[in-house]
């Protein structure tokens, strides 16, 4: 098993940084292999795909097709063509909202999400509520910051017939009992949006034992290039949609007043795909399985375990998170006593640590903790224990520094 500080080794970026990067959340840095993966493909298969009847053009073809076999036995998929390539969660999401929601949403219909949910799903199913008279309802937290059965049995009901529920919160750090809501779901004959955003680069996600009818997630968040996004769907809900985008790739026919489409998956992928990204996806896949999800868990729980730990110690730091250590990943956000967080992430910059501040687009959840945004702090398997104590010296100075500021003003 690796240790966490030869895996960092993977990563150039370090090489010519001195920081510690703890803004995982937001997206992950990228190992040689997949940088490697990105040039390999514009040096020797950078072609159109689908689009020439030459070689070049049908070896790009086959990276795609290849890379999509690849995501669907990554996520357990049953069929090749249940996986959608988008740009990024957000884009799947407007996706499922403007193809199934629209199409399948009545008046009088109710859809549920968590009240953790990032915007990028609450946003396109507010609009798509708005325009059917549909009624949009929110599961909420206990004091735990948990959503417990009895929030599940009472807002999800036999009139709902979306749920959108994040996997877990890229706010508290909160692992939800996904399953369960799936379950209860489908008693009622809703489908559920899984987005996995935040834990697929932690854990291993397998869409038919999770029995998800929709699974989005964003690839670089998992050490994946920019640009690239995933969408899981069952072929025979996939099958009955109408596309989003129009275009180039995901037409049969076309005739001056009428077009017909391509089947699954070029259903949904108007225009050329960055297959270069797909690629690097890939190789992003196969570098999470060589280390092991195991040997992730094991790093990045111990480096949370420790982060908390050391957090405590500052009687000038709030957190918000569950106290359960197994019901959390590793994602924790705080907030120093009469600092901003925008503050604390400025002067930390300058110390060489960076987190994140601000409100996570996540505005309904802040509002319901009732605060404006948080600092955030965010691991990944190449973080250390320096890296920690890095950040808590970063935060005592921060809070000297104000408090110092403060008594100069009196």
């Amino acid at each position: 098993m690796k240790t966490n500080y030869e895996l960092r080794k993977d990563f150039s970026i370090f090489e010519n940084e001195n920081i510690a990067y703890l803004d995982n959340a937001a997206t992950s840095q990228k190992p040689k292999c997949v940088l490697d993966a990105l040039e390999k493909f514009y040096k020797k298969y950078n072609a159109n795909p689908h689009r020439g009847a030459y070689n070049l053009s049908i070896k790009a073809t086959e990276v795609l097709n290849k890379s999509r076999h690849r995501v669907a036995e990554f996520l357990n998929a049953r069929f090749d063509e249940e996986i959608i390539f988008t740009k990024n969660a957000t884009e799947s999401l407007n996706l499922l909202a403007y193809s199934y929601g629209m199409d399948n949403i009545k008046s009088g219909d109710e859809i549920v999400l968590s009240i953790m949910e990032h915007h990028s799903m609450i946003v396109p199913f507010q609009k798509v509520a708005q325009a059917k008279n549909a009624t949009l309802k929110y599961m909420y937290l206990n004091d735990d910051y948990q959503i417990d059965d009895k929030e599940i049995e009472s807002k999800i009901t036999g009139k709902t017939k979306i749920v959108g529920i994040v996997s877990v919160s890229n706010v508290l750090g909160t692992i939800t009992n996904y399953k369960k809501i799936i379950e209860k779901a489908h008693s009622v004959g809703a489908v559920v949006i899984v987005d996995i955003s935040q834990s697929i680069a932690h854990k291993p996600f397998d869409v038919q034992d999770a029995d998800a009818d929709f699974v989005v997630f964003s690839a670089h968040k998992m050490y994946a290039p920019l640009g690239t996004g995933v969408l899981y769907g069952k072929k025979e809900l996939l099958e009955k949609m109408s596309p989003f985008m129009m275009g180039g790739d995901m037409i049969e026919y076309v005739y001056e007043q009428s077009t017909s489409f391509a089947p699954l998956p070029n259903k949904f992928e108007a225009g050329t795909q960055n297959v270069a990204g797909i690629y690097g996806l890939c190789s992003a896949i196969d570098y999470l399985q060589n280390i092991g999800y195991d040997t992730i868990y094991k790093i990045e729980s111990s480096l949370t375990e420790y982060l908390l730990k050391k957090l405590k110690e500052l009687p000038f730091v709030k957190l918000y998170c569950t106290d359960n250590l197994s019901q959390h990943e590793a994602v924790v956000s705080f907030n120093i006593d009469g600092v901003h967080p925008h503050d604390v992430a400025s002067i930390l910059d300058m110390q060489g640590v960076c987190i994140r501040a601000g409100n996570h687009c996540a505005q309904p959840l802040l509002r319901y903790l009732g605060v404006d945004s948080t600092c955030r702090v965010s691991i990944s398997f190449y973080n250390t224990k320096e890296d920690i104590d890095k950040l808590i010296k970063a935060l005592k100075k921060v809070y000297e520094m104000f408090m110092k500021f403060k008594n100069n003003q009196r």
